[in-house]
């Protein structure tokens, strides 16, 4: 990937002001702010270039976290890099409320209501984008691939060129306060399960679904919605319905079970509701073809062209987290070849650790860049 077409294209028309949403259509911008980036202006003649190839080795693959992973103090490591602060502040005209302010001082409470915590992870790990530039601008040059599980799909589409960041960052706070409010309307949840080779995941959330039938449950959902690595999955549905399957783990050979601390049960059908106020924003979006290979979370395979993007980021919402099959998919080489270095951008570490039981051999190859201390290189993961 051309250099100064990775530099800019995250940030092409990056920075403009939007509202308070009521899940209606954004208002248009108010005021010009600078882009912050340098050579926007020229970006567009290296977009075409043909990009030599290089050895996978010297080849990285941006991973981009979801929420979950925030926590009180996050960029807080960030500010002392060039644009970090702006970045914020673009952000305080977008969503009308001081993010800054909330990541550095919470309280967790707040930062963890979806409605807070998907714009957090989002502007973070896109700040982190920011340092990693700033230490190590190769790793932008030589991106050949790009993903982001859940929310985390938005900043790596705004990372490669599909979308400007003030349009990418509206849409996620239109997606997040509607899977807020979605989540509301109906007790649910999402369960972590560590299971074992003999682990039926499909058996067990059709057993939890007749157990809240039982009660009296209209319609109970129960049913698997992130695939993390082998054997691990993430259910989700009624919380009746995950209460029974931690009751009864041993009957269906779970290693572990546990709660995950968020609103509701996310990618099931119990997100429906929070569908079409998406996809009414994101209509008037201009998504463009990303510059490097983004990966969708519904089907693990990058995407082809800009209506594919707008149709998979609706879908995303109820669909299952297919992140095994995205790591299978960005990962897959002829035996002997070599892994392209690996960098997870934003909040907490998790991303990393699913990559070490997808595969252990990138995972050698893997670092984090740090949001909450001011590290002047990316924290090497691997052995």
């Amino acid at each position: 990937m051309n250099a100064r077409v990775a530099r800019v294209g995250w940030s092409r028309g990056l920075w403009g002001r939007r509202a308070a949403s009521s899940h209606g259509e954004p208002p248009p911008d108010a005021v010009d702010v600078a882009e912050l980036l340098r050579d926007a202006s020229s970006a567009e003649e290296g977009a075409q270039e043909a990009v030599a190839r290089r050895p996978p080795a010297r080849c990285s693959v941006l991973l981009f976290p979801g929420q979950g992973s925030q926590a009180v103090g996050m960029g807080g490591g960030l500010l002392g890099f060039p644009r970090v602060r702006q970045l914020y502040e673009a952000a305080h005209r977008v969503l009308g409320y001081d993010l800054l302010e909330l990541c550095l001082r919470g309280p967790q409470e707040d930062l963890d209501r979806t409605v807070h915590c998907q714009p957090a992870v989002f502007v973070a790990s896109l700040a982190a984008v920011e340092k990693l530039h700033y230490l190590q601008p190769a790793v932008i040059e030589n991106c050949v691939a790009a993903a982001g599980f859940s929310v985390g799909e938005f900043a790596a589409l705004v990372f490669a060129g599909a979308m400007e960041f003030s349009e990418g960052l509206y849409a996620v706070k239109v997606r997040a306060e509607a899977m807020q409010e979605a989540s509301e309307a109906v007790p649910s949840g999402m369960l972590s399960v560590l299971g074992q080779r003999q682990s039926n995941f499909t058996f067990a959330c059709m057993e939890a679904q007749e157990h809240c039938k039982s009660l009296g449950i209209e319609n109970p959902v129960c049913q698997v919605s992130n695939y993390l690595f082998p054997d691990c999955r993430v259910i989700s549905g009624h919380l009746e319905a995950l209460q029974f399957l931690r009751k009864n783990s041993a009957k269906y050979h779970f290693r572990r079970t546990k709660m995950l601390p968020v609103s509701g049960g996310f990618h099931t059908c119990l997100m429906e509701p929070a569908v079409e106020p998406l996809v009414r924003i994101l209509d008037t979006i201009d998504i463009k073809k990303p510059l490097v290979a983004v990966h969708s979370n519904v089907s693990g395979h990058k995407y082809m062209h800009p209506q594919h993007i707008r149709k998979l980021l609706g879908q995303q919402v109820v669909s299952p987290v297919k992140w095994e099959q995205t790591m299978h998919s960005i990962y897959k080489r002829k035996k002997g070849t070599e892994f392209p270095s690996t960098f997870e951008v934003g909040p907490g570490r998790q991303l990393g650790s699913i990559l070490k039981s997808c595969n252990g051999q990138a995972w050698k190859s893997y670092s984090h860049v740090d949001v909450m201390q001011t590290s002047m290189e990316p924290d090497h993961q691997g052995p």
